[in-house]
């Protein structure tokens, strides 16, 4: 079962607030989303059970993230020894999907898988501000 929390913004709050304010609307409605939402949003699923195709429900001009800062993808050890890496397979990708898993370094770090179409990753390369500011390093 796959379930969802959003945060809302415009173009203009995004500008007028930065990256950080938009990270802090993620962050708290992930943590909003707690043993009773999810205990309710599984008793409206038995009640009416349903496959969900991510790719066909979400607004393609929104940013859809997925996975759990709740789930440590690095702790677990299936006897072939610790990951090197974590992927998520070919499940649910379409354009734009960006998955989050908490960083194999700890400390906050945060691992991104990001699937776009060739010519989507074209631009982002062919585009110098942006390759700037991802290719900086920050501290924490």
């Amino acid at each position: 079962m796959i379930q969802t929390v959003s945060a809302m913004t415009t173009g203009g709050e995004l500008l007028d607030h930065g990256v950080g304010w938009a990270a802090l609307r993620l962050h708290e409605a992930v943590a909003s989303h707690g043993d009773k939402e999810i205990k309710r949003m599984m008793d409206l699923w038995l009640k009416s059970p349903c496959v969900v195709k991510l790719g066909v429900h979400f607004d393609r001009n929104s940013v859809l993230t997925g996975s759990s800062p709740r789930f440590d993808m690095y702790g677990n050890e299936f006897g072939l020894g610790k990951a090197l890496a974590v992927l998520s397979g070919y499940a649910n990708k379409f354009d734009g999907r960006v998955t989050f898993y908490p960083g194999k370094e700890g400390g906050g770090s945060i691992d991104l898988g990001i699937c776009l179409f060739p010519e989507n990753m074209v631009a982002f390369e062919s585009d110098e501000e942006f390759m700037s500011v991802v290719n900086q390093e920050f501290e924490i």
